[in-house]
């Protein structure tokens, strides 16, 4: 049975996973931005990965590392990108996110997926109307509607939904789930070492371990989970990233140690 990234409340995990840097609630980027890859990726070639949160401000605003026309524009990218992926070193889902941007070349555009959509819950609400799609089937306007729908209630008019259901389609296009310019289809994407270890990060902020962590909903997001995710968890091994081993019928991962703030403790 396919996993839905909704959420199911339990104050506890919820608590550690805040912590860490994920988002709850109903705020979303996607109102009015997708999960802008290529700006991610032209700021993060500017600024070095140990910079504070105020230089990636200056960055953007000041030295207009991303080529926006005003300042207005400017301003709102910044604050969009941050309510994204933080962009501040004492948030652990961006310090995981800026060591494995190094190591992971290919899966960048699943590595910010995974971000944003632990840090916007109205993209998150899309993602069972994606996922669960068999490869080459057309993703359905109204059923991605209606996904959002179940998360905002009338909270959003329905010119608005339309508007994140756009930029959400074109975030999973990015993401390379979907492609397609007016009609969206379904594409299966490859797992990489640290998209692996990411996704395994996060679940483990949930309290999955085990087998489970390597069918939980984080690891759908890669188009492969369980005994197939495995060859990929031992490179993301081999790489340092994380600590996996499997035999006798038993399988430990510890993805812990991903954020370089804990591997340093």
């Amino acid at each position: 049975m396919f996993m839905m990234l909704q959420h199911v409340p339990n104050p506890d995990i919820d608590a550690r996973a805040a912590k860490a840097g994920l988002r709850f609630g109903e705020r979303s980027v996607h109102t009015s931005r997708t999960i802008m890859l290529a700006e991610l990726g032209e700021l993060f070639a500017a600024v070095p990965p140990e910079a504070a949160r105020a230089e990636y401000a200056a960055a953007i605003v000041d030295d207009n590392v991303l080529g926006k026309a005003t300042i207005a524009t400017r301003r709102w990218t910044g604050q969009r990108l941050g309510e994204l992926y933080a962009l501040d070193p004492r948030v652990p889902i961006f310090r995981v996110l800026r060591r494995l941007w190094l190591v992971d070349v290919p899966g960048r555009p699943l590595l910010a997926m995974l971000c944003a959509l632990a840090r916007d819950p109205l993209l998150r609400s899309t993602s069972s109307a994606v996922l669960a799609l068999p490869v080459g089937a057309e993703l359905v306007r109204a059923k991605f509607l209606d996904e959002m729908r179940k998360v905002v209630g009338v909270r959003l008019n329905e010119s608005v939904l339309d508007k994140v259901a756009r930029n959400a389609a074109s975030s999973w296009a990015q993401s390379g789930h979907l492609q397609g310019r007016m009609r969206k289809m379904r594409t299966s994407v490859a797992p990489t070492p640290g998209s692996v270890a990411m996704a395994l990060w996060i679940g483990s902020l949930e309290g999955f371990g085990g087998p489970a962590l390597l069918d939980c909903r984080w690891t759908r997001v890669l188009d492969r989970t369980g005994q197939d995710l495995l060859p990929v968890a031992f490179e993301a091994k081999r790489l340092g990233l994380i600590h996996a081993r499997a035999g006798g019928g038993v399988v430990e991962i510890d993805a812990s140690r991903l954020d370089p703030a804990a591997a340093r403790t």
